[in-house]
């Protein structure tokens, strides 16, 4: 497990961006963490290192928001209102998970983990940002899969 300190909004859009210019196609990358933690400004970075010049926001209200132009297309799911694998398998998104076409990005990633439901085998980076105070985050991550 790796922990970084991001002291500001711009270092976490900055990690992100960081990440996308070096992604591969099949990466998931599960987010976790408080409200205002900066999961959606890292995804920022993610799509501004990947090529996507789209205005990024979080898709909290629509689950997923795609963004095809970049270098690799992106896939923004938030999971914050799915609390449980009935309304997650419901809402359709196995497809993202498990076959994804480019990059996708899952916020409240802990809910499709305590739902018990199946991941791809591909790339796989879990990740959690924690409030350290109004500007700092902790941000750990691993990788698993191929």
């Amino acid at each position: 497990m790796v922990t970084l300190i991001s002291r500001s909004p711009d270092e976490t859009l900055a990690l992100g961006r960081a990440w996308g210019e070096s992604a591969r196609p099949g990466w998931v990358i599960g987010l976790t963490g408080d409200l205002g933690a900066g999961k959606t400004q890292f995804v920022k970075g993610l799509a501004v290192g990947l090529g996507i010049t789209a205005r990024v926001h979080s898709p909290t209200f629509v689950l997923v928001n795609e963004y095809p132009g970049g270098r690799l297309p992106l896939a923004h799911l938030d999971l914050y209102r799915l609390p449980g694998a009935a309304a997650l398998h419901s809402a359709g998104l196995e497809d993202y998970l498990l076959a994804p076409a480019g990059v996708v990005v899952v916020e409240w990633f802990d809910h499709w983990l305590a739902a018990g439901l199946p991941l791809g085998t591909g790339p796989l980076r879990r990740v959690t940002l924690e409030v350290m105070s109004d500007t700092a985050r902790r941000i750990t991550y691993e990788d698993s899969g191929a």
